[in-house]
């Protein structure tokens, strides 16, 4: 997970479809430290149909992240990535302060209802009821983390989490 500004772009053809090279000048790494201490390339598939992402180059910051795999560091649609500037305050916080406190939680969509946790390590993830997904409400403002006798839950707030209190009403 980091934030980055594209600097450069190229098209590899290693591959049957080919696979975009973008050169990224890395401005903050959030995860990943160990496996990849820094971010020079971020690869995609070349096309938008085989679920590579379109990054601008020399315009904005983004927020990516993706999977390591030998050494190189890849990104797609089912990833999430956003420009800098389109994140709420709360995204930003969560990036952070508080998404680190819900490493050990598992956050589960739900499609219908209705919706159930099936572990005390689950939050349910409701935005994909109203196909909102990724810029949902749910996903703008609040993170899961893990709360007292290791129960994830839904988190919002500006102060740091109090870990003692699970708060029933937020989603």
């Amino acid at each position: 997970v980091i934030r980055a500004k594209v600097v450069g772009k190229k098209l590899m053809k290693d591959g049957p479809f080919g696979t975009m090279r973008y050169t990224v000048k890395q401005m903050k790494m959030y995860r990943g430290f160990q496996i990849m201490p820094h971010v020079q390339y971020i690869y995609t598939e070349a096309s938008e149909s085989l679920c590579g992402v379109k990054l601008e180059v020399n315009k904005y910051q983004y927020l990516i992240t993706g999977r390591v795999y030998e050494g190189k560091v890849y990104t797609g649609l089912c990833n999430w990535y956003e420009k800098w500037d389109r994140l709420t305050l709360s995204q930003r916080k969560g990036l952070n302060h508080r998404y680190h406190l819900g490493c050990s939680c598992k956050i589960r969509p739900c499609y219908y209802l209705p919706c159930f946790a099936t572990s005390k390590s689950e939050c349910i993830w409701t935005d994909m009821l109203s196909n909102f997904g990724h810029s949902g409400y749910q996903a703008k403002h609040y993170a899961c983390i893990q709360r007292a006798e290791g129960y994830c839950s839904w988190y919002r707030g500006w102060a740091p989490p109090d870990k003692t209190i699970i708060n029933a009403t937020d989603p």
